[in-house]
């Protein structure tokens, strides 16, 4: 209230007569006087608060952790488990195939299911260096199956972003280049669409590191397919990528070089991430 004079206490000045004045002490009047013995007003003292009662700004929440299906073809014990292997599945559109494969090799023997059990170790640390997890359907190379109706299921089953299945291709020998597959007709909502565009940044990846297309199936990398097992049981975008041919002689000395592998994976690693990037967070 000091320093400052009211409206109140000018009124009840002008409202005296002036020999009166030094005589009548309103209470506006008192206030002046003890303002102005007082002196100027001491500031208010600061208040400190308590910390606890400190409320911290909330903080975004952090991105959900994506996780990844790989599914490396084919078992190193399959070769040696006829029966189980050649045993009726269902393939997902009312009809059934086999168990599983034995896979290709190149001319000088070097198996599929190595190629795809070492390059999805390979794919699976360039995924998780990015902070991405990664769940393998088959935890060896020298076991049997699983058969291609659980591959299928595995990226649901693992609350899944997406389930990428590793193949090579064991074509005419004139044949080279890759290939993308993912199931057509569509099944449900996550293969009419979402697994396109998965096949399309895997096909796009594998481009970019210098990989050729498919000279003998399929158009421009793409190969939709009705017939997979693997594809056709997924609830969850899944694609299916042939490498290579395995009896094309420059491909298979690619597929079966430690530092062939690593460019498979890379790119491979690649267009998964892309495809994760453009997912809702």
């Amino acid at each position: 209230m000091c320093g400052l004079a009211t409206q109140g206490s000018r009124d009840t000045l002008s409202a005296v007569s002036a020999p009166r004045r030094a005589l009548v002490l309103t209470p506006a009047l008192l206030l002046l006087v003890a303002c102005a013995r007082a002196g100027p007003a001491a500031p208010a003292p600061s208040v400190a608060v308590p910390t606890s009662s400190v409320v911290a700004s909330p903080t975004a929440a952090p991105a959900p952790k994506r996780t990844v299906v790989l599914d490396p073809g084919h078992n190193g014990g399959n070769g040696s488990a006829r029966a189980a292997i050649t045993r009726q599945v269902p393939d997902g559109r009312g009809g059934t195939k086999a168990c599983n494969t034995t896979g290709t090799s190149t001319d000088a023997g070097y198996p599929e299911h190595a190629f795809t059990w070492d390059l999805a170790g390979r794919v699976r640390a360039h995924l998780e260096a990015a902070g991405i997890a990664v769940v393998l359907t088959r935890t060896s190379d020298d076991g049997v199956g699983p058969c291609v109706d659980e591959r299928g299921k595995a990226g649901q089953q693992a609350g899944a972003d997406l389930l990428v299945s590793l193949h090579a291709d064991g074509a005419a020998a004139a044949g080279h280049g890759f290939h993308v597959a993912y199931s057509s007709p569509p099944l449900n909502a996550a293969q009419s669409g979402p697994a396109v565009d998965l096949a399309r940044d895997l096909r796009d990846a594998l481009r970019g590191g210098g990989f050729p297309t498919s000279t003998y199936v399929g158009r421009e990398g793409l190969s939709p397919r009705p017939d997979l097992g693997g594809l056709n049981f997924a609830t969850v975008p899944a694609a299916l990528v042939e490498c290579a041919n395995m009896r094309n002689a420059e491909e298979a000395a690619v597929v079966s070089s430690a530092e062939g592998r690593e460019r498979y994976a890379a790119a491979i690693a690649t267009g998964i991430r892309n495809f994760l990037g453009a997912l809702p967070s």
